[in-house]
């Protein structure tokens, strides 16, 4: 039996039944895989390109075969820059792809680079949006430059979105009102993970994605079972007869839904779920923005919603309304501001000064803009630090360890959630002893010493 062995993060993991609806696009390809041919799926839960490289790939390679296929599916958590863990820098993240296609190609196996699923997200034009910030370009390149073949995932889930639309889309995805499965009584909103109907369908694409593949095997897929299935019922938050209509019908219900989260006047970003409470035994809750429906949500039977819209907020300050609907009576509104943040400026470095000496352990700080949460500091695209903004506007933060002699350059990004801003830049001098000087080497037959150790003679301290 040949092997098809799927690397990636958790929009490929197989899932138990205790998890549905949640299902991963890699538990589904066999059913479209001819005869000899068997999936042995290792994606995991926040796997990343560096956090697979080491002993699972080790291991993995010790498994392989000539003619094994290997899909590498990454490129969903890589591309956050505000987490330290998990982000990797376009050069980097490239150049761990490279590694990849190299060893799997050194056990004589195929290795296949795939393009990061599309996530629920529309425009408002009913486009759908692109949140991967270019790591699905970044693939694609990587492909070109080692030779790799690629499995476009980025563009047939795009044009799946595309053929729903708006208004049938999450129901591919773990996106569920209240009471619609035992699992999440209260409801969920996941806009990145799939649910059996969309794991399916991606694995069925995926599977006719690589029949187009030059060179792999002509039996590898058995096209019979390539058959589309139907597209998903409309939502019903876009069935409702006259949801304008509602505004106009006088209140006769005596309690009002209340928002829970977020708080009034907070910054949000374009995707931000809502949610409250409404009387027990609302049965819906609809919302508007300046007389306009924008959607709604069935109520759990505790009187607890949440709701997020399929299409993006557009950047600056909005205003929510929402009433509750038990059969023909409505409740009187409650009204939510907050702002909407998707650009950022980048941020202003007051110290240390470009071109000017610090010592090998330099203090940055400076302010930025409204809405950012924290500046990331970076060196050749390597997040190196990170600095948490004040209500002020300002940040500073040390690097926890010494820099060597020289002339540096740092690039600074303020990031609030998925936004990030466009790099600042510092180029600055660093002072101190070159690890070539004799007061290094005169030492060198004992572990280094800091300027605090007892020892004699220490190195001085700044």
């Amino acid at each position: 039996m040949r092997k098809i062995c799927i690397l990636g993060n958790s929009v490929a993991a197989p899932r138990s039944d205790e998890e549905a609806p949640l299902a991963g696009w890699g538990q589904y390809l066999g059913e479209f895989l001819g005869e000899g041919y068997t999936v042995r799926n290792y994606a995991r839960d926040a796997m990343t390109l560096r956090g697979y490289f080491g002993k699972r790939l080790t291991t993995l390679l010790n498994l392989l075969g000539p003619g094994d296929l290997v899909l590498i599916a990454f490129g969903h958590d890589e591309q956050r820059v505000n987490q330290l863990n998990r982000y990797h820098a376009p050069r980097e993240y490239q150049e761990y792809l490279r590694l990849y296609v190299e060893a799997i190609q050194a056990e004589g196996a195929v290795p296949v680079l795939v393009t990061p699923a599309a996530r629920c997200s529309f425009d408002e034009a009913g486009n759908v949006r692109d949140t991967h910030g270019g790591y699905t370009e970044l693939t694609r390149e990587a492909a070109v430059e080692t030779g790799a073949a690629l499995l476009d995932m980025a563009a047939f889930t795009t044009s799946m979105l595309t053929e729903y639309g708006p208004t049938r889309a999450r129901r591919a995805y773990r996106w569920l009102d209240p009471g619609e499965h035992p699992n999440h009584p209260d409801g969920i909103i996941d806009a990145r993970h799939f649910n059996e109907l969309g794991a399916r369908e991606v694995a069925l694409r995926t599977a006719a994605a690589l029949r187009e593949i030059p060179g792999l095997p002509s039996d590898l897929v058995d096209e019979q079972l390539l058959t589309p299935g139907e597209s998903p019922a409309v939502l019903t938050e876009f069935t409702v007869s006259h949801p304008e209509a509602a505004l106009n019908i006088v209140p006769s219900l005596p309690d009002v839904p209340v928002f829970t989260a977020p708080d009034p006047g907070q910054f949000v970003g374009a995707q931000r779920e809502f949610a409250g409470k409404a009387p027990v035994g609302t049965d819906y809750v609809l919302f508007y923005e300046e007389g306009r429906y924008l959607g709604g949500t069935a109520v759990s039977p505790s009187g607890a919603w949440q709701w997020r819209r399929t299409v993006s907020w557009p950047d600056g300050p909005h205003g929510v309304e929402v009433l509750a609907v038990v059969g023909n009576a409505v409740s009187r509104r409650s009204e939510l501001d907050f702002e909407v943040v998707e650009r950022l400026a980048a941020p202003r470095v007051v110290s240390p000064e470009p071109d000017t000496w610090t010592g090998p352990r330099p203090r940055f700080s400076g302010r930025a803009s409204r809405g950012t949460s924290k500046v990331m500091v970076l060196e050749q695209g390597r997040v190196i630090a990170e600095a948490p903004v004040k209500q002020d506007g300002t940040w500073q933060v040390t690097h926890a360890h010494d820099w060597r002699p020289g002339t540096r350059t740092v690039e600074f990004v303020s990031v609030f959630g998925a936004v990030r801003s466009a790099p600042a830049s510092l180029t600055l001098k660093v002072r101190g002893i070159s690890e070539d000087s004799w007061l290094h080497t005169s030492l060198e037959s004992r572990e280094s010493c800091s300027g605090t150790c007892e020892h004699y003679p220490a190195m001085p301290a700044w």
